[in-house]
């Protein structure tokens, strides 16, 4: 069997094997199964692969469908919302990702991962601003940073 056979026996067999299952079902499967699946590899180098993938509608890697399928999870066009799909990774999956991840880290290295976030937020956030706009968005990270009393 071949590749092009495995990719188009695998929608019938996904909706066959998954059409029963509840949401709690499936979350506990996928939670066991990436174990396995993400075995051997370095998901610090995959990870801003996939998203970029889902972003630009996948270059290669076999993601070149995940922009149609993000689409219709949304139930709207392709353009429209994969222009918007940074904005939404930033503003929920983000926050939701580091409010879930950093409490795991153990509490005397959640410093070294906050700066290398911070640092990132920084460095990118401010490319291309003017001295007016990096102001202003260094004035929002400081009062997040020093809450007033």
């Amino acid at each position: 069997m071949d590749k092009g056979d495995r990719q188009a026996m695998m929608g019938s067999m996904m909706e066959q094997f998954f059409g029963g299952m509840g949401a709690d079902e499936k979350k506990e499967m996928c939670a066991a199964m990436m174990v396995k699946m993400t075995e051997g590899l370095d998901m610090k180098e995959m990870m801003p692969k996939i998203m970029m993938g889902m972003m630009s509608g996948g270059a290669g890697d076999g993601l070149g469908a995940m922009q149609d399928k993000m689409s219709k999870m949304m139930q709207g066009g392709a353009e429209q919302h994969m222009s918007q799909m940074p904005e939404m990774m930033l503003k929920s999956m983000m926050p939701h990702c580091i409010e879930m991840m950093l409490p795991a880290i153990d509490p005397d290295k959640r410093g070294e991962a906050a700066v290398g976030i911070l640092a990132a937020i920084v460095e990118k956030g401010t490319a291309g601003m003017s001295d007016e706009q990096r102001q202003s968005f260094h004035k929002a990270l400081e009062e997040v940073l020093s809450p007033s009393a």
